[in-house]
């Protein structure tokens, strides 16, 4: 069982700086032994130029951010917690990169790594280039990137960043606003034949190491090995598990019995896919409101009777947990259970 945090907890006593990569070590490792995880996933750490961005517009891809310290101090972090039985698994985005002229956007003056045409080279969502993942140069580019992680940071895991916008050429696009593959598709087959080729060589050089994917379509066979025709990923997020089930507690108890097919509707596709089950970050940013805030209507103790039963669920379902960071159920009964006197529920995160 694995938890998800950025890396950005900020020290107010010191100019309210971000940990460095050393301060955060035995941090994460008794926090992590406390709670009874075996894994550590971090948001993007490869060097990026807009926090807010949380990492997922990368620049750097082979190096890690300067913000929490030098590289030497990232390998310690990863040393600290192999040391004490805890593994690392970072997350990756090889899917697109930001336009800043500095970086690799137009890199020669040309669309060297980027599609020059807009309607393959540009998301329209993020603001970001897509890479071209046609040209043997930018495949070799993004997959020694990969490599690199494991061999110089020597982490145990890649959870690859929105598969399925690499995965179809028409992702988040209107009709016109795309051009098929070569056979009228819609399927990126560059794209998959580079999600395959990487795989296998990340399972070559580096027997054990994971591959995850964070997928949130029907595609067949993402966590099938590439020898019988899968994209060769080790796990994927089971997206679709969590938007039911956060569907499903939002509705007042009283209701719940008329939405069974939505708690259960899970377990039809559960084996299809080697699944973990998770709790996105993405469910919670941008004023969207904690898991508690997600539960429904009624009083705080009501909300946590709800919350509890949300992850007694999610423990007992088949698969890998991943559950959501600054939301796990203990913190928040602390606070819901024993509130300090002057604090408002409403400034729950």
């Amino acid at each position: 069982m694995r938890f998800t945090l950025n890396l950005g907890k900020r020290v107010p006593e010191d100019g309210n700086r971000p940990l460095t990569y050393r301060e955060a070590a035995m941090q994460l490792v008794n926090y992590a032994k406390e709670m009874g995880y075996t894994h550590v996933e971090f948001l993007p750490l490869a060097e990026h130029p807009f926090a807010p961005s949380w990492g997922y517009q990368v620049t750097g891809f082979f190096a890690p951010t300067h913000r929490f310290g030098p590289p030497q101090d990232f390998q310690y972090l990863v040393d600290t917690l192999h040391q004490h039985g805890i593994g690392v698994i970072i997350d990756w985005v090889p899917g697109h990169f930001p336009r800043d002229c500095w970086a690799l956007a137009e890199f020669d003056g040309t669309h060297l790594y980027e599609h020059a045409d807009p309607r393959q080279g540009v998301h329209n969502d993020w603001g970001t280039f897509i890479f071209n993942y046609g040209r043997n140069e930018v495949r070799c580019f993004l997959t020694a990137s990969a490599l690199a992680w494991f061999a110089r940071f020597h982490i145990d895991g890649l959870r690859v960043d929105a598969v399925a916008s690499m995965l179809y050429l028409d992702y988040s696009r209107k009709e016109g606003e795309w051009i098929p593959n070569q056979y009228g598709g819609r399927e990126n087959i560059e794209a998959i034949e580079f999600m395959r080729h990487t795989n296998d060589l990340v399972h070559k050089y580096f027997p054990g190491a994971l591959t995850i994917a964070e997928e949130s379509t029907s595609f067949g066979g993402v966590s099938k090995p590439t020898k019988e025709f899968g994209l060769g990923f080790d796990f994927k997020w089971n997206m679709g598990w969590m938007h039911d089930m956060l569907e499903y507690f939002r509705l007042d108890p009283i209701y719940r019995k008329y939405h069974q097919n939505t708690l259960t509707f899970g377990m039809l596709y559960q084996y299809s896919e080697k699944f973990i089950q998770v709790f996105s970050h993405d469910e919670v940013v941008y004023g969207k409101g904690s898991l508690i805030m997600k539960m429904s209507a009624g009083s705080m103790t009501e909300k946590a009777g709800s919350l509890r039963a949300l992850y007694t669920l999610m423990w007992g379902w088949p698969g890998k947990k991943k559950p959501l960071h600054g939301g796990r159920l203990r913190a928040v009964l602390r606070v819901v259970l024993r509130p300090q006197p002057g604090l408002a529920f409403a400034s729950i995160p």
